[in-house]
């Protein structure tokens, strides 16, 4: 789960992070009131989107599709420009790298006080599963995709891990410090940020913080001037509030209903639809698939206590994709047995008009009973005994090959 960053900057605040005074807005008379609220001559407009690169992105007129203005956080000198920012910002199209050509539309805004900046830095905590503890990176050059500078500089990226038991060693985070080329009380600044937000990152259950940038101010604080946060779905039980901060206006529809009926689902540019029974299969499946030249239409993850009802439904939101051209269905038996999905399989098909080729693979408990269900069932259907096999036939199939 994502949040904007104005909501961000609210649990930094809790957590003891920095941040400047801010204002979040709907309307352009909100814009002008917080404006007027911040007391500062120079403020932020920032756009607020489920997606990165928001300053560097392209603004349009919603009906027509021409641009409107370039880059989608603005710094406003006067009251003028701040409702000029606003106008051209709320409730138009942006597009980001992270959006695609598609965009999003801005349905928020935060006014920001300005800040006097001497540095910027990047700053994201992460969980490393390898390590199976929270990853601290950090670098000098904030303010730039961090993808670009891992690719042209990665000695300017610097790394430390905390415990999520025992918490951030002192030591580390005086490294990473020093690191950083930060001394005085800007170096103790870092330090106790690192331990706050190491603290957030375990209590709220993020799944990602990510500060880009986070800046030195003249005066030698440092200040959070961005925030992206997400969350594990996972924990959501433990966490009401969050469900106060969702903005389901930045989620597919497709993807809020598909998690109502407890599968996770993300939409894909590819041809192949995929059906899977765990996260880390289902992402083997996508990959295989592309081994083999074909490419993926969706990550769909049915979970392990997958019924009839909720195959279905993942059926018909495959089908509901118009560039979907075959299914593959990729299931490893465990709590799940895999002849009640083929008996589902056939049910859904029949009831849904399955018109396109469809390739299942099923491994693990029952799997020898479900194969024989769809071996003598009248759907047109291919079975595999491996994942190699079923990717490589479902690529051929949707290329009109046997």
């Amino acid at each position: 789960m994502n949040i904007h960053e104005y909501q961000g900057k609210i649990l930094f605040k809790q957590a003891g992070v920095k941040v400047q005074d801010g204002v979040h807005c709907k309307t352009i008379d909100d814009a002008l009131n917080a404006y007027d609220s911040l007391d500062s001559k120079v403020v932020a407009v920032k756009s607020q989107i489920h997606a990165g690169g928001r300053g560097k992105g392209s603004l349009y007129d919603q009906e027509t599709d021409n641009l409107v203005m370039e880059g989608g956080v603005k710094i406003a000198f006067s009251r003028d420009e701040v409702e000029q920012y606003a106008r051209n910002i709320i409730g138009r199209k942006l597009v980001t790298k992270q959006t695609g050509s598609s965009g999003k539309i801005v349905n928020n805004l935060y006014v920001e006080a300005g800040c006097s900046i001497a540095h910027e830095y990047y700053l994201a905590l992460l969980v490393d599963r390898e390590a199976k503890t929270i990853l601290i990176m950090a670098s000098t050059e904030g303010g730039m995709d961090i993808e670009e500078v891992a690719e042209k500089t990665p000695e300017a990226i610097h790394k430390i891990w905390t415990h999520p038991v025992d918490g951030l060693n002192e030591k580390d985070a005086l490294e990473m410090a020093d690191k950083l080329g930060l001394d005085g009380h800007s170096k103790q600044d870092l330090v106790s940020m690192l331990e706050s937000l190491s603290r957030m990152f375990i209590e709220k259950d993020c799944s990602m913080i990510e500060i880009n940038p986070l800046v030195k101010s003249d005066s030698g604080d440092m200040i959070a001037l961005d925030a992206k946060v997400s969350f594990d779905d996972n924990a959501s039980f433990r966490h009401p509030w969050m469900e106060e901060m969702r903005d389901y206006s930045e989620e597919e529809e497709v993807e809020i209903r598909a998690h109502d009926h407890g599968l996770s689902y993300v939409k894909l540019d590819g041809n192949i639809g995929c059906l899977v029974n765990g996260a880390g299969l289902a992402m083997a499946s996508m990959d295989v698939i592309k081994l083999y030249g074909g490419e993926p239409a969706n990550f769909l993850d049915i979970g392990g206590g997958a019924t009839k009802e909720s195959i279905t439904t993942a059926f018909g939101i495959i089908l509901e994709d118009e560039n979907v051209e075959g299914i593959l269905v990729n299931i490893f038996g465990g709590i799940i047995q895999c002849d009640m999905v083929a008996r589902s399989v056939i049910e859904a098909s029949n009831e849904l008009g399955l018109q396109v080729p469809l390739v299942v693979r099923f491994s693990g408990t029952n799997h020898v009973e479900g194969k024989e269900v769809l071996d003598h069932c009248d759907l047109d259907v291919h079975t595999s005994s491996t994942l190699a096999e079923a990717a490589e036939k479902i690529v051929n199939l949707t290329r009109g090959e046997e």
